[in-house]
């Protein structure tokens, strides 16, 4: 099963605002989407504050394994299942057959995770000092990048770069 991790982050690393992304990019969801559900059947993991964040009607992300990280021994969510610690959530992932299991934040559940993932999709938004919450620190040297053709949208406010990092 492949472990990957897909963020959006602005060019100074800010991933979160206020609750929730600091931006509203039809293109990047539409990937974020297409690449979380798959060919096949997937998982997604994130914590309870991404979960939180997500609109009532995304919630659970449909046609996915949603997977929530919580200190909270009690805590339930109507559609996805619960996890303490980073092995439980792979363990629920591989056990309900997921051809990959995609990391899709919080900040600390990125920075749980950096060392287990394959490849990090990161939509770069070229603007700056958007957010409060920063994606972790990572050492690029160990990874190699892909620069994806450059996608824009009608609707979208502002320019990406989207880059797929593999490890080296």
């Amino acid at each position: 099963m492949k472990i990957a991790m897909i963020v959006a982050m602005d060019e100074d690393g800010y991933i979160g605002k206020g609750g929730g992304l600091p931006w509203r990019i039809p293109t990047d969801m539409a990937r974020f989407r297409d690449l979380t559900i798959g060919d096949g059947f997937n998982s997604v993991v994130m914590g309870r504050k991404t979960w939180d964040s997500l609109p009532d009607s995304y919630r659970p992300l449909p046609e996915r394994v949603n997977i929530v990280m919580s200190r909270d021994t009690s805590w339930a969510g109507e559609g996805a299942e619960a996890a303490l610690y980073i092995g439980r959530a792979i363990e629920l992932a591989f056990a309900e057959g997921s051809e990959a299991l995609w990391v899709i934040g919080g900040a600390e559940i990125y920075s749980m995770f950096m060392d287990r993932v394959d490849e990090i999709h990161v939509t770069t938004v070229h603007t700056s000092g958007s957010g409060e919450v920063s994606f972790p620190d990572w050492e690029r040297d160990e990874w190699e990048a892909n620069i994806v053709p450059q996608e824009f949208g009608p609707n979208d406010e502002f320019t990406t770069t989207y880059t797929v990092w593999k490890r080296v």
